[in-house]
């Protein structure tokens, strides 16, 4: 139901999630470009950064680490500008992979031809997987870089140790981030329901008038009918059978409107048993012809719960701004609502 409804506040709320995305990708930027710099003085020897007369197996890994770095930063400038495309997830998980590989590689290659100890470097690809991909990808890295370890060339000691630290460090991050996340997820829901209830009915879920305002609005300039409905014979239903059945009644209509209207229209509720259908591009024709076939829906029974079935009629007041014209959802309704008293008042002396 509701499927042309306007959800307020969506665009707002996955802007959250996407300013995040862009932070995170700007950060790897940052980070990379700086490890990628640093990279580059340690295999040219410049700087201090390294060890005199670096062997040029080591030499040739810190370029080539540099060049992947490269290559890793145009991933981020393309996540920085598309943070919510599909593929997303999929280059994030692939920058984590990269940036492990480069990492692992340095590594392994200073632990072998240097005496410098830099397997503290293996938490930082933990501590970037946990940021994007929370615990699994923290403890995915982590499974990685140990694998890793068992094959470099350390001191007895220090392989259970840095795999020991690695896990917690993997364990810390990744739980951190994946609560931030559930926290994130969370909110976000909240402020989606509280959205929703600031701009639909909280009885029939259709747009309130605030809703139906702001779309109004949005089509300012543009030719718009409005349907101005109210039932015939509710007051009955809710005399005879209760509040309970009248509310269903309302929920039904709310359906039938809802499934009459056509592509890129907008039913509404007032309150009470008033409601307002929004026409696009609509002239006082079509406006006719939509009418009919809301008269035709409603018309039908109406199951209202006890085994009751009800009917009720319409009466549709219609107004039309044309292109170009001024008149806001106020004015027009109030037009619709003289055009619909004007039939009321034939019906009755009819």
């Amino acid at each position: 139901m509701h499927r042309r409804t306007v959800q307020l506040g969506a665009a707002a709320l996955d802007d959250t999630s996407l300013s995040r995305r862009r932070m995170v990708e700007t950060a790897a930027l940052v980070s990379r470009s700086i490890g990628m710099i640093m990279s580059l003085l340690y295999g040219l020897e410049v700087g201090g950064f390294g060890p005199t007369h670096l062997d040029p197996a080591l030499a040739a890994a810190c370029l080539v680490s540099a060049a992947v770095m490269a290559g890793s930063n145009v991933l981020s400038v393309m996540g920085i500008r598309r943070p919510g495309a599909r593929w997303y997830s999929r280059l994030s998980a692939l920058q984590v992979l990269l940036d492990t590989l480069i990492v692992i590689i340095f590594v392994m290659f200073t632990q072998e031809y240097t005496p410098q100890t830099t397997w503290p470097l293996l938490s930082l690809p933990i501590a970037i997987a946990a940021i994007r991909h929370q615990l699994l990808g923290a403890l995915a890295v982590w499974a990685i870089t140990s694998a890793a370890l068992l094959v470099m060339p350390m001191r007895a000691a220090e392989g259970p140790g840095a795999i020991a630290l690695n896990i917690m460090i993997a364990v810390i991050t990744g739980s951190q981030s994946s609560a931030f996340q559930r926290q994130l997820t969370t909110l976000q829901q909240v402020r989606r329901e509280l959205q929703h209830q600031a701009s639909h009915d909280n009885l029939t879920g259709l747009p309130n008038r605030a809703q139906l305002a702001d779309r109004a609005e949005q089509w300012s300039g543009r030719r718009l009918a409005v349907l101005l409905l109210d039932l015939n014979g509710f007051k009955q239903v809710n005399d005879t059978y209760g509040h309970a059945a009248g509310d269903a009644l309302l929920h039904q209509v709310a359906q039938r409107l809802d499934a009459t209207i056509g592509p890129g229209d907008l039913a509404g509720r007032l309150g009470g048993d008033e409601f307002v259908v929004l026409l696009p591009e609509a002239d006082a024709e079509a406006a006719a012809r939509a009418g009919e076939r809301i008269r035709e829906t409603i018309a039908r029974p109406v199951s209202i719960g006890g085994g009751h079935e009800v009917t009720v009629g319409v009466s549709i007041g219609v107004a039309v701004r044309p292109a170009g014209g001024s008149a806001d959802l106020d004015m027009l309704t109030a037009e619709a609502d003289a055009a619909m008293y004007r039939e009321k008042h034939a019906g009755r002396a009819a």
